[in-house]
């Protein structure tokens, strides 16, 4: 049976709910050990004097079951904005219900109300079952493109390298 949910733009009182959802989001992707943020910088990125992301919000039953988050990219080739997604999920008791569907289809609107020029964004190799969903909505999975990711002691390392020598 279908259940009943809603897409919405996320607001400063989801923040608890959405961070609960990232750290479900890690471990699902057995990563709960990178997860070092926290509710307060999530609330100052999202909401804060200088917003850097958005987020959009799936609720059932009266709860938070699934999110997107994303912010504006640049595209030098088509010389617009774009927008990146960087996380889309959904609780495991939730999936199959047209929820993830209706997250990326309010994105997809959301692209052409903004006049960008793409919606983009990553998925593991190891996660067949997204590449699969993905592709039926319409996505590409670009074989020949590689994240490329400086973090941590190496981003302290590339910031203070000395152009001329190093």
């Amino acid at each position: 049976m279908k259940i009943e949910f809603t897409i919405r733009p996320a607001n400063p009182d989801d923040v608890a709910d959405l961070f609960g959802l990232i750290k479900a989001l890690a471990e699902y992707e057995k990563l709960s050990h990178r997860v070092t943020g926290n509710v307060d910088s999530l609330q100052e990125h999202l909401f804060g004097t200088r917003p850097y992301a958005e987020a959009i919000v799936a609720e059932a039953d009266s709860l938070i079951v699934g999110f997107a988050l994303f912010f504006p990219n640049y595209s030098t080739f088509l010389t617009k904005p774009g927008i990146y997604l960087e996380d889309v999920f959904v609780l495991p008791e939730y999936r199959r219900q047209g929820i993830g569907k209706a997250l990326l289809i309010y994105l997809g609107k959301l692209a052409l109300e903004r006049d960008v020029g793409r919606l983009e964004w990553s998925v593991l190799d190891w996660n067949q079952s997204a590449i699969d969903f993905y592709q039926t909505m319409g996505a590409k999975v670009l074989p020949d493109w590689r994240i490329c990711r400086v973090t941590g002691d190496a981003l302290q390392n590339l910031a203070t390298k000395d152009e001329l020598k190093d």
